[in-house]
């Protein structure tokens, strides 16, 4: 039995593959032109870098496959909105078998993460939590060409500024001879190798741990480790506290009280009625002061805040980006 489609249908159907391929045209066209712009743009580039001192031979090799990344554009344009909780998040983010895996890592790299610890005062579970939060232990850093993405972004324009500043950092690593530029990959906003640093970062607080010459994030784990080590003993860290539990607050609490711009003792936090989330009394220490954090609502988890944590909020100022590191730093001290 022959169907026949209905003559709107037929019509509509008809419009919307008109607008498709009017719509992948009009792409096709602004790929073209955003190509073509961005090799007039590379050249000027090259001629600033030159005035400013790098070689003609870092900057041929740098620039030498360098091409406009229409993804990068797409997707510092388009960075997804989800609703989520931490409830829900936490689990995506650190799921049975990366909690699992972390511990194994820690076995593995033991010897190494106890000396690099030792030396920047950072225990080895939180350099493990951070590998494996930020590239999954460093199976997952990016296919990127680093330069391509730097120059991309800051051809695009909105924050050409910035990423100038990191495309000069990323030339100096280049000529400095840390990475071979082939191996030079990263995300599409251009941060770098297992540690996931933008060429700032590196700059300011890579380590050439292994003694090699070269301050490799990518594929040396002395580098690796003891780059993000000191990162976070740049930043603030203590190594005699951990990162900051979840609490209860009591019926009432004032939420203006929250955010890491308030400090108080833990024992000002107890007088204001906040409990350990099973309920028990806070810790006693006077050394210590805290914020309270709410990353959803009251209804959602709440985390008393230490100094630790304003130190992980310096790498990526995220609370569900702190609260998973956190999470899975827990699961490497309390493994299930």
């Amino acid at each position: 039995m022959q169907v026949t489609m209905p003559i709107f249908r037929l019509f509509a159907l008809g419009v919307m593959s008109l607008w498709a391929s009017a719509t992948v045209a009009q792409e096709a066209d602004a790929n073209e032109k955003n190509a073509e712009g961005f090799a007039a743009y590379v050249e000027i580039i090259k001629q600033e870098a030159l005035a400013d001192g790098y070689s003609q031979a870092t900057l041929d090799k740098a620039f030498a496959n360098a091409r406009f990344y229409q993804r990068s554009v797409k997707a510092d344009r388009n960075q997804p909105e989800f609703k989520l909780t931490l409830d829900t998040y936490l689990p995506r983010a650190v799921p049975e078998w990366k909690a699992k895996k972390a511990v194994e890592k820690l076995e593995e790299h033991r010897e190494l993460l106890e000396k690099i610890g030792k030396e920047f005062g950072v225990q080895p579970r939180f350099i493990v939590a951070l590998w494996g939060i930020e590239t999954n232990f460093g199976s997952f850093t990016g296919g990127q060409d680093v330069i391509s993405a730097l120059t991309t972004m800051a051809y695009e324009g909105r924050r050409e500024a910035f990423f100038k500043k990191e495309l000069w950092h990323a030339l100096t690593i280049v000529e400095e001879g840390h990475i071979d530029i082939e191996q030079m990959r990263g995300s599409w906003a251009g941060a770098m190798g297992q540690t996931q640093f933008m060429p700032s970062s590196f700059m300011q607080y890579a380590i050439d741990y292994d003694g090699d010459g070269r301050k490799d994030i990518w594929g040396s784990m002395g580098d690796v480790f003891a780059s993000a080590a000191n990162y976070l003993k740049s930043v603030g860290w203590r190594d005699d506290v951990t990162w900051g539990r979840q609490v209860q607050l009591p019926e009432g609490f004032d939420t203006k009280l929250a955010g890491l711009k308030t400090k108080k003792t833990l024992a000002q936090w107890q007088a204001l009625g906040v409990r350990r989330y099973d309920g028990s009394d806070l810790p006693q220490r006077d050394d210590l002061q805290a914020s309270v954090v709410i990353p959803d609502d009251n209804q959602g988890r709440v985390y008393l805040a230490y100094d630790n944590y304003d130190a992980l909020m310096r790498w990526n100022r995220s609370h569900y980006f702190v609260a998973a590191v956190g999470y899975l730093s827990d699961r490497i001290r309390f493994p299930r």
